[in-house]
């Protein structure tokens, strides 16, 4: 039986998890381990044992036996009920004070539910969304940590030490609230994450279906665009993505990619629940969406044969590159709006204390939504933490004025050229939506009172009131 010399475990050594250990272990940390093919664990060793001071662990017991207390165990296994066994058997094991810490890609409802089952043991459950992928996981990840304040005072310093850090030096790590914050922070990063892919991928499309510009150009466009405002991880890769030759064809590599995109279901959690938090999401809505047409292919087999505008001719004049950087600035400035005002409701609707500033701080470096203007975006909640949107913030609502006749001019091209433009046009009409001084939901209202007695409000006086539409139209208070 190991002796308890370790600070922290990992349980659960594929890629992200054994990366994880090994950069736990290069930053001075003395790290159990164990995963239930022993196999990976001792091959973990035998390649990186140099780097750092590793205890191997063959059962869960051994590795709860090998850490000091408080007892710190990262699962790093399957989300869903793999999660939930590995908790069933390890609970059982720890004392009061000690931590489960979650770094799974764990749905925050189930966080919950977790951190509420252990908590009568005084067992600590922490739920940590950890963005930036394998390479992150090893060289410094941007972490999201939930759970309680006492479990972070001891789990934190450890954290911090292996994030990723900022240009200014700070770490990429901050505690964002209890029980399910953490991965509710990470769910809507997943979800912006999906639509700035989205927009990106417009924007190609439209410097191709509607400029004729090669791949390869592109890539020089998207290169530019990342010496400016929208200096980007995705910006940053998708050059690297367009400029690439497919080596058995000799063809741009994009051109030999079957273009239906996959998901793993984040997306989809982040638009469920912003509807079930009444929360307007519909840019990241529109990116899910459209990985889910692409998917479809016997859908779109069947609609090819449906009319459309004629084929992209250069004399009928180009989409104007300049153009699609403002409609692509302004529709990801809009994705981060709505995503920051779902993470406020999700704190307010679960009584977390999430300060969007610390959310955009740790989102600078180490995820894969990181971005130059992320640090903009921290100074627009510093200066006022009550911001009811991004957008009302005074400098990015003067870009966005600037931006909005550009954009405008990439939707209507979108649509008069026939190239859909999902995500570019439901970033503005949610602008156009939020600018507007009245709302068709008046007439909804009315609607919704004529077939179903739903009632309405009025702009001339206060309460509630129905009208009687079969009775002259005569109007009750209800």
């Amino acid at each position: 039986m190991a002796s308890s010399t370790a600070q922290i475990g990992v349980t659960g050594l594929a890629v992200m998890g054994r990366n994880l250990a090994r950069n736990l272990a290069r930053h001075g940390y003395a790290v159990a381990v164990h995963n239930r093919t022993a196999a990976r664990t001792h091959a973990l060793v035998d390649e990186f044992g140099h780097e750092g001071t590793f205890v191997l662990a063959s059962t869960l017991r051994d590795l709860v036996d090998a850490l000091e207390r408080p007892r710190r165990v990262v699962l790093m296994v399957q989300a869903g009920a793999p999660t939930d066994a590995v908790i069933d058997e390890l609970s059982p094991l720890l004392e009061p004070g000690d931590m489960i810490v979650d770094g799974g890609n764990a749905h925050f409802a189930d966080t919950r539910r977790r951190e509420e089952a252990l908590r009568p043991s005084g067992v600590h459950f922490v739920g940590v969304g950890i963005s930036g992928g394998e390479e992150g996981a090893l060289h410094g990840p941007s972490i999201m940590p939930g759970g309680s304040a006492e479990a972070y005072e001891s789990l934190g310093p450890i954290l911090e030490t292996i994030a990723a850090n900022a240009d200014d030096g700070s770490p990429c790590c901050a505690h964002l609230g209890s029980d399910g914050a953490g991965h509710l922070v990470k769910m809507v990063h997943n979800g912006i994450e999906y639509a700035d892919m989205q927009l990106i991928a417009e924007s190609y499309d439209l410097l191709r279906r509607g400029s004729g510009l090669s791949p390869a150009e592109i890539a020089d466009v998207f290169r530019t665009w990342n010496t400016g405002r929208l200096d980007s991880y995705l910006i940053e890769i998708t050059a690297e993505v367009l400029a690439h030759v497919d080596g058995d064809t000799g063809k741009p590599f994009v051109d030999v990619v079957l273009d239906q995109a996959e998901q793993k279901g984040t997306g989809r959690w982040t638009v469920q629940t912003a509807l079930d938090l009444g929360v307007p999401v519909n840019g990241i809505a529109e990116a899910v969406f459209a990985r889910s047409v692409s998917g479809h292919a016997d859908l779109r087999a069947a609609g090819r044969s449906l009319a459309g505008p004629e084929a992209f001719d250069a004399s009928s004049g180009t989409v104007a590159p300049d153009d699609v950087e403002a409609a692509l600035y302004a529709s990801k400035i809009v994705s981060y709006a709505q995503g920051f005002h779902q993470i406020a409701a999700a704190a307010q609707e679960y009584g977390w204390s999430t300060d969007l500033g610390s959310v955009a701080s740790l989102w600078r470096a180490g995820c894969i939504i990181r971005a130059g203007f992320l640090d903009r975006i921290r100074g627009a909640y510093a200066e006022n933490p009550a911001l009811s949107t991004l957008l009302a913030n005074p400098t990015f609502a003067a870009e966005m004025g600037e931006a909005q006749g550009a954009w405008r001019r990439v939707v209507a091209t979108g649509v008069t050229r026939g190239v859909p433009t999902p995500g570019f046009s439901a970033a503005l009409a949610y602008y156009d939506s939020l600018r507007a001084d009245r709302l068709p939901a008046a007439l909804v209202q009315g609607q919704r009172d004529y077939f179903g007695a739903h009632t309405y409000g009025r702009v001339d006086r206060e309460g509630t009131f129905h009208t009687l539409w079969a009775d002259d139209r005569r109007e009750v208070t209800s």
